[in-house]
């Protein structure tokens, strides 16, 4: 069932065009030339209940934007938007309690107080009563492993820390939909696996809807079937990941280590592109139906070969080729 449904969404930005200088400066309180910037050019989307969804594209290319009307935050300048039967802009009590907005560049904890006085703050603001808080909060502090900072002040926290506990500010009102909005940004490989992993489990115990927006492909891969993809406004791909790499990745990457030098780059080039080339390693790319004949020709070959891995091509060379038609 479709509890977010998005129908021809646009959105435009005004904003007054200025020419340097001070002779500029003065002419501009008497007249400025007034130009619409458009951020969202006819948006079409439908999400499911309990799907988590990937939504990618460049800087500017409307995430964040989509992200807000979703929420409330920002009024279209045309379409219909519905999300659980409601229209977000209209900010209605019913609805602003069973959603949750993460952005990973902005704070909704208090900067000088401990992480748990925002918790109790929220509590409030969302009228959960005392027993749904503790056996949320139980539960949130027990998988992210935080108890042992919930009552140090969210300055003295690090990124990794601070944004553990932005997710439990988010989810203790138990919302049914949540937007992340680069929840990784910033973070070690550490910290963003706990942070993929605890997301991912999230989804399949509460059934949450989740839509993410994310730079780092590896979130997207370890965390969404399907993806949307947003360039200049439009939606230019909406399906599943496994289709999106087939389509625009008719190859995959044979991985062949040699147990002794002496392989020449023109030897192993006439089984397909060489992608990398080392003294004992070579990476060629190869189409997905020859890549098992490939793969045994090169073992019965000459080639002094230690072994052999067969991958998919990176996500973010696919989303590269995607948004620079390479």
């Amino acid at each position: 069932m479709s509890i977010i449904k998005v129908k021809n969404l646009k959105k435009s930005y005004e904003y007054y065009k200025k020419q340097p200088g001070l002779l500029s400066s003065l002419k501009s309180l008497f007249y400025r030339e007034k130009l619409y910037a458009e951020a969202l050019k006819g948006i079409n989307l439908e999400i499911n209940e309990g799907e988590l969804i990937g939504f990618l594209g460049p800087n500017g290319a409307g995430k964040t934007t989509t992200l807000k009307i979703l929420s409330g935050i920002l009024h279209p300048t045309e379409g219909n938007v519905s999300v659980l039967d409601y229209e977000p802009w209209k900010r209605e009590e019913g609805y602003q309690k069973q959603f949750a907005l993460v952005m990973g560049q902005k704070n909704q904890l208090w900067w000088d107080l401990p992480a748990m006085e925002s918790f109790m703050l929220n509590k409030e603001i969302y009228g959960v009563s005392d027993e749904d808080f503790k056996r949320s909060l139980d539960e949130l502090v027990e998988v992210l492993d935080i108890k042992d900072i919930l009552d140090v002040q969210v300055r003295k926290l690090s990124l990794g820390q601070r944004m553990k506990c932005e997710l439990v500010a988010a989810l203790l009102h138990n919302p049914k939909i949540l937007f992340l909005d680069e929840p990784t940004i910033g973070l070690d490989v550490v910290a963003q696996k706990s942070i993929r992993d605890f997301i991912k489990k999230y989804n399949e115990t509460h059934k949450t809807t989740i839509i993410l927006t994310s730079h780092y492909m590896e979130d997207i891969k370890e965390l969404c079937k399907r993806v949307v993809i947003i360039d200049h406004g439009k939606i230019i791909y909406d399906g599943q990941l496994e289709e999106l790499i087939k389509q625009y990745a008719p190859y995959k990457l044979l991985t062949i280590t040699f147990n002794s030098d002496g392989v020449k780059k023109e030897d192993v080039a006439k089984y397909g592109e060489v992608n990398e080339f080392e003294q004992y390693k070579v990476s060629i790319k190869v189409y997905r139906n020859q890549v098992k004949n490939v793969a045994s020709e090169i073992l019965h070959s000459s080639f002094p070969v230690d072994d052999i891995l067969i991958d998919e091509v990176e996500i973010q060379e696919v989303i590269r080729k995607i948004f620079y038609k390479k």
